[in-house]
């Protein structure tokens, strides 16, 4: 896991060299342009990190490219009764192209004639042969059952088609847009400024490895990132961990805040971030202890949080790539701490096969 942690950046650099020309995305030899054109909906399916990379697609599609974006668990699917209409999409997101019940929504989708793209880190998967056009990721082989580079790459690919269809569309300042591609390119470099902060990270969860009960906590781009640093945590080191919103901690999950509770919160959207730190003292005056993700231009807002791990500055729509790096670090050595097989944790399974 570690391992493929640090290869992130190359991962990362291997998954936008393909796709990317001076800042703007081609995927002229995806030929994809049809099934875009004249799109009114998409839906995006996925479970687990791969459903958390298209909450962030959802927000990156909807807000550049203003196309209304639905989300599902894939397990979920199956069991709406949808009302199909012409010139809608999906994108399903599997790192290994197996995955039984992203299959059989994308199946359920074809039976009604949507088109679908699949987003896939295996050359030849199920989803992959029976998807109309699929985009592989770059990730190379990710052996650790805790995905940590294929969640990565899914974001970039996802961020690539956000500025495909806002380009294609002309729903964005185009020189905005390139910018914002640009900023992307970079993002490998912010990965591995983020890595850095492993020492500390280290330390942290040398001192907090023994709880019993976590939380995690965003608003905006954030609130996915903290659900996929709690599915880190629960997979790795068998801790509960459980996300929300900030926003909605005061409506119920504060009265499980008790003394020394860790609640790790990412803040990277400047917008958001004096609500987020309401909230945050609202925690603290619980006698939770507060771990924030910050960026560094925000790490004066944050100084009154028990542990501060710092990321770059980066774009705020594009944060997630790096805010994720700490977390999974957190997971890793919370893991090791208490002596656990953080590669092969118990009763998971790299890919799943069955519904």
């Amino acid at each position: 896991m570690l391992k493929e942690i640090y290869e992130q950046p190359e991962a990362l650099r291997r998954t936008l060299q393909g796709y990317m020309r001076d800042g703007r995305v081609d995927f002229s030899d995806l030929r994809i342009e049809d099934l875009f054109a004249g799109v009114k909906k998409i839906y995006i399916v996925g479970c687990g990190t791969a459903y958390h990379a298209g909450l962030i697609g959802r927000r990156a599609i909807e807000k550049l490219a203003r196309i209304p974006v639905e989300i599902d668990i894939a397990s979920e699917f199956c069991y709406r009764d949808i009302p199909w209409g012409p010139h809608e999409l999906m994108i399903v997101i599997s790192q290994s192209g197996e995955t039984a019940d992203t299959l059989a929504a994308m199946r359920e989708a074809k039976r009604y004639g949507i088109k679908i793209l699949a987003v896939t880190n295996v050359i030849d998967s199920t989803i992959a042969c029976e998807a109309d056009q699929v985009i592989y990721t770059q990730a190379g082989p990710e052996v650790s059952i805790a995905s940590t580079k294929a969640y990565t790459c899914q974001l970039a690919i996802m961020y690539m088609l956000a500025f495909y269809i806002a380009q294609s569309r002309g729903t964005w300042d185009e020189q905005e847009l390139q910018q914002m591609g640009q900023d992307l390119l970079n993002m490998d470099s912010h990965i591995e400024t983020a890595l850095k902060q492993a020492p500390l990270i280290e330390d942290i969860a040398g001192r907090y490895h023994q709880v019993e009960n976590t939380f995690f906590l965003g608003r905006g781009f954030d609130a996915a990132v903290a659900m996929e640093g709690a599915l880190k945590l629960k997979e790795t080191s068998y801790i509960h961990a459980e996300a929300y919103p900030t926003g909605e901690l005061k409506h119920g999950p504060i009265a499980l805040i008790t003394e020394g509770v860790p609640v790790l919160t990412a803040i990277t959207q400047e917008a958001l971030v004096e609500r987020s730190i309401a909230n945050i003292k609202e925690v603290k005056d619980r006698g939770g202890v507060i771990i924030a993700i910050c960026t560094e231009n925000l790490r004066e807002k944050c100084r009154d949080c028990d542990e501060i791990i710092s990321i770059p500055n980066v774009n705020p729509l594009l944060a997630p790539i790096a805010t994720v790096v700490p977390l999974q670090l957190f997971a890793y050595y919370m893991a090791v701490s208490r002596g656990n097989n953080v590669d092969k944790p118990r009763n998971l399974t790299k890919a799943v096969t069955v519904e």
